[in-house]
């Protein structure tokens, strides 16, 4: 398999507002760095050292701030989607072309999550992956049930979506070009029993608000002193 990854960055982050008025989500500081820099960091010391970054809103200081990625020990490139953003389908469609033909890596540009990625894997027919965590406050229903490392639409236990995913290429089969969510497209692998997941019960935050990023600042600012 090959250890490719993307980080998805391009959106408003309008729950964040008004941190992101000037400032891409992805470049707001925790704990002294950017968040994406932490991200990129926990890519690169499980072995995820070619990544793909995608930009939408503020993207060219996404670009400023990382370079080519020499400086965090790995390679950056980024796939252009201009403004608005193509959401979450539409903008790894978009990138597919530097993603190349293996299964990759996907995470969303604002969890905070400490995860072995490794436990991500395929079996023959699976098209992705997904990692489901405990259901958050905001999320008490969760989004999918998990069964023997089958994720399903229906039944129990729910778990949250963590937004960290292993995706097979072919889940992407003739689906459009332009903006669209990916959240329809798993739901169609479930129901057609290629979706498989496992559950990380450790640490994970969706740093969607102030709030939470305040949160994630005092923890990880507290456990570097």
């Amino acid at each position: 398999m090959s250890r490719r990854a993307m980080i998805l960055a391009a959106g408003r982050g309008e729950r964040m507002r008004p941190l992101t008025d000037q400032t891409p989500k992805p470049l707001l500081k925790v704990a002294g760095h950017p968040l994406i820099e932490h991200q990129i960091r926990r890519l690169a010391a499980a072995g995820w050292r070619d990544i793909v970054i995608n930009l939408g809103w503020k993207g060219e200081q996404i670009r400023q701030a990382l370079g080519d990625g020499s400086e965090l020990g790995v390679a950056l490139r980024y796939s252009e989607e201009g403004w608005p953003a193509l959401e979450t389908g539409g903008g790894i469609h978009h990138a597919l072309p530097l993603l190349g033909q293996q299964p990759f890596l996907v995470v969303n540009g604002d969890v905070w999550c400490e995860a072995d990625f490794d436990r991500l894997r395929l079996a023959d027919d699976d098209l992705a992956c997904l990692l489901l965590v405990d259901n958050p406050d905001h999320n008490a229903d969760g989004d999918f049930a998990l069964q023997q490392g089958r994720v399903r639409n229906q039944g129990g236990p729910r778990y949250t979506f963590s937004g960290i995913g292993l995706y097979h290429p072919e889940l992407f089969r003739d689906s459009p070009a332009g903006a669209w969510p990916l959240a329809p497209r798993l739901r169609e692998a479930a129901e057609q029993q290629r979706l498989a997941g496992i559950h990380h019960a450790g640490p994970w935050l969706d740093v969607g608000t102030p709030e939470r990023l305040h949160q994630l600042n005092a923890r990880l600012s507290g456990a570097e002193q």
